[in-house]
């Protein structure tokens, strides 16, 4: 029996979320409709972006004294956003992020005990292929104010990204989540009611990960930015 991916399933879940919500909306409006659901489907939003990934990269000494640099691949993504929108200044917002790239782990300083070349592959040669994933609730505001004909949004807010190392690349190493705390501004342009595009910046700041090894943790915070481009279904 095959196994499916939770990208999939994320994919799965929010597909059957709006069909259900659809399925309500015309529900409603084939019997008269129902105002209270009206009111509130015309709040949400379902927003689906590819995304850029950059990765800062950082630097710090680990558990044997080895100062270890960490070098994340510059990859792509995809943003899926769920929003309630009640008013202009108060909104809330689902998010999950997935990027799939390859942590790099290298010497910058060895000691006596552990002799390293600077530059080089340190414990995992190749570095780590892993599925990055964040899951994160914000908060939304949308300013009454229009900039080149399209409506200007900022978010903020906070959840936590799921670092899984693939099972080819990823070394044999285990899983392990990073509190994430994230901020976004973009402009949406309305095509239809229903449909808009939308454009964004997105940063998101967490502990870079180790998966559960000792000797590649290095306590330093780091930090991705996520331009994204992409469109919008409004209800």
């Amino acid at each position: 029996m095959s196994i499916v991916s939770r990208p999939l399933r994320v994919w799965s879940l929010v597909f059957c979320l709006f069909a259900a919500l659809g399925a309500s909306s015309a529900s409603a409006q084939a019997t008269g409709g129902n105002p209270t659901l009206d009111k509130h489907l015309s709040r949400i939003d379902l927003g689906i972006s590819g995304i850029g990934s950059l990765t800062k990269d950082v630097s710090g000494i680990n558990n044997l004294g080895v100062k270890i640099d960490q070098v994340p691949s510059s990859t792509l993504g995809a943003l899926v956003t769920v929003r309630y929108t009640k008013s202009p200044y108060m909104g809330l917002e689902f998010n999950y992020t997935y990027a799939r790239y390859t942590q790099k782990f290298r010497c910058n300083t060895g000691t006596q005990n552990f002799p390293c070349t600077p530059g080089a592959d340190i414990y995992f040669p190749g570095g780590v292929q892993n599925n990055a994933s964040e899951y994160s609730f914000g908060y939304v505001i949308h300013p009454p104010h229009e900039f080149f004909g399209a409506k200007p949004f900022i978010s903020l807010g906070a959840g936590t990204t799921a670092f899984r190392p693939t099972t080819r690349g990823g070394q044999g190493l285990h899983s392990r989540a990073r509190m994430t705390y994230f901020y976004a501004a973009g402009l949406e342009k309305e095509l239809t009611p229903h449909f808009a595009l939308r454009a964004q910046f997105r940063q998101a700041f967490f502990k870079a990960p180790d998966f559960g090894e000792n000797l590649l943790t290095i306590q330093q915070h780091t930090w991705t930015i996520e331009p994204g481009v992409g469109f919008v279904i409004h209800f």
